[in-house]
């Protein structure tokens, strides 16, 4: 597909009007290409799904990311980008596993970029001031944040094989370059 950061753009700006998820979409996008890139792996691919995540929330909350998929092949993706989205939902809303490196970093910088930038929103000088060894504190902390999956956040940096405060350096360290936050 050419310019695929282009086409998830154009995606993005049609199916999400919602600020606060566009948002989250470009902190997942900047978490992917981070990875991507320390990883050595295809920084265009894992950006773009970072961006595309969720393309359904939304307008399909209820059926996400399942309703994704019609979009994104009328939209000329293939079927192994539509599985790297369909696995971070996986196994409560779809049926496809995590067994390749990029579906396991999707589902990992899903819910943990959320609670950071959440979190940095609370810091006056916001991102520059966070701290894993504060954010893992804060986690505890089940008022704050409620909607964010404590659980998956973990299960997400042991999937990846890392330490979680050192996953969650390496989102910081992905957040803080990104100005679109």
């Amino acid at each position: 597909m050419d310019n695929i950061i282009e086409k998830s753009q154009e995606l993005l700006n049609k199916y999400i009007q919602n600020i606060n998820l566009r948002k989250h979409c470009y902190a997942v996008e900047s978490c992917m290409r981070h990875y991507a890139k320390k990883l050595g792996e295809n920084e265009e691919l894992w950006a773009a799904a970072g961006l595309l995540h969720d393309l359904d929330w939304e307008m399909y909350p209820e059926t996400h990311p399942n309703t994704a998929v019609p979009i994104l092949k009328e939209a000329g993706f293939d079927d192994f980008f539509i599985k790297i989205i369909l696995s971070h939902a996986y196994p409560d809303r779809t049926n496809e596993s995590r067994d390749s490196i990029v579906k396991k970093y999707l589902f990992a910088c899903d819910e943990i970029t959320g609670f950071v930038v959440a979190y940095s929103l609370m810091k006056p000088g916001g991102m520059n001031d966070v701290e894993p060894k504060s954010v893992v504190k804060k986690m505890k902390d089940k008022a704050f944040a409620r909607t964010v999956n404590r659980d998956d956040i973990k299960k997400g940096a042991s999937e990846i094989g890392m330490e979680l405060t050192d996953h969650i350096q390496n989102v910081i360290d992905a957040l803080n370059n990104d100005i679109r936050l």
